[in-house]
């Protein structure tokens, strides 16, 4: 499906599993969403994505992992992504960056009293006037890339493999194969989240924005993500990506990482 609007737009994913990307045009970009279930799972899907555009042409992108883990992960994304763009759309031209941070806070809350223990992480990329932010919740991964693939930023993953290697003590080779990559320290659902936001990355015509759960980040190499995603059309970008992800999930190729999930991703450009 593809769209092109001038008008606030708020495009949710919940509980999808699309047999192919949705392709939204927006005021100065086009962002390509795909969301489906990990192989041979029948429960719903965990993730949960949103790309909204509010009235002052700002656009979001944001993709929540609901821990699979924990009862009704897929109940925390949902929350985590509607409340987010319910605040963002409301906040109309003003005050983005605190409607996104309350909108966060306001899901943390809201997951916090269902009592039942779920929550989700969350990576948010905002898009305002050519340059982009990110804001952080756990391990979900968001990339601005340039033409040449270079990284002009990547989010912190909050977790113990997360911090090794933003130290330096490990390298994202042997993070993918670490015994303890599944573990993440910062959730939306936990009385102790914190939000990391990221630095103000002005963007050329021709830099990428990915956003992606560790469907995608736990089975694809950061240099194939970048080699697979940074130009071309989307639909050629996404399909490549999509397709190694499900190779390495049904563990077909030996001494590479697998691990079966559910699979988000986002794929923004300007224009």
């Amino acid at each position: 499906m593809v769209n092109l609007t001038t008008e606030p737009v708020q495009r949710l994913y919940v509980e999808q599993d699309m047999e192919s990307p949705d392709l939204l045009r927006l005021n100065r970009g086009q962002a390509m969403t795909h969301c489906r279930n990990c192989p041979g799972k029948t429960e719903p899907n965990d993730d949960s994505a949103a790309v909204v555009q509010t009235a002052s042409g700002a656009i979001l992108l944001m993709i929540a992992d609901g821990v699979g883990g924990c009862p009704h992960g897929h109940q925390a994304s949902a929350i985590a992504v509607q409340t987010v763009t319910k605040n963002v759309l409301a906040a109309a031209m003003t005050g983005l960056r605190a409607a996104i941070l309350d909108g966060i806070e306001q899901a943390n809350q809201a997951i916090l009293d269902l009592g039942i223990g779920a929550a989700t992480t969350l990576a948010v990329v905002e898009v305002q006037d050519q340059v982009a932010r990110g804001y952080q919740v756990g391990d979900s991964t968001s990339l601005i890339l340039g033409q040449r693939g270079t990284i002009k930023w990547k989010s912190t993953s909050h977790s113990p493999v997360g911090y090794a290697i933003e130290a330096g003590m490990l390298t994202e080779a042997d993070a993918m194969h670490h015994e303890q990559r599944h573990v993440v320290s910062n959730l939306v659902g936990s009385r102790n989240m914190h939000i990391e936001i990221g630095p103000a990355q002005p963007l050329a015509t021709r830099d990428t924005i990915i956003v992606g759960s560790d469907g995608l980040f736990d089975n694809v190499k950061i240099e194939e993500v970048i080699e697979h995603g940074r130009c071309g059309k989307l639909a050629t970008r996404m399909k490549r990506l999509d397709e190694l992800a499900t190779e390495r999930m049904n563990l077909n190729q030996p001494g590479e990482p697998g691990k079966p999930d559910d699979l988000s991703v986002i794929i923004y450009k300007p224009t």
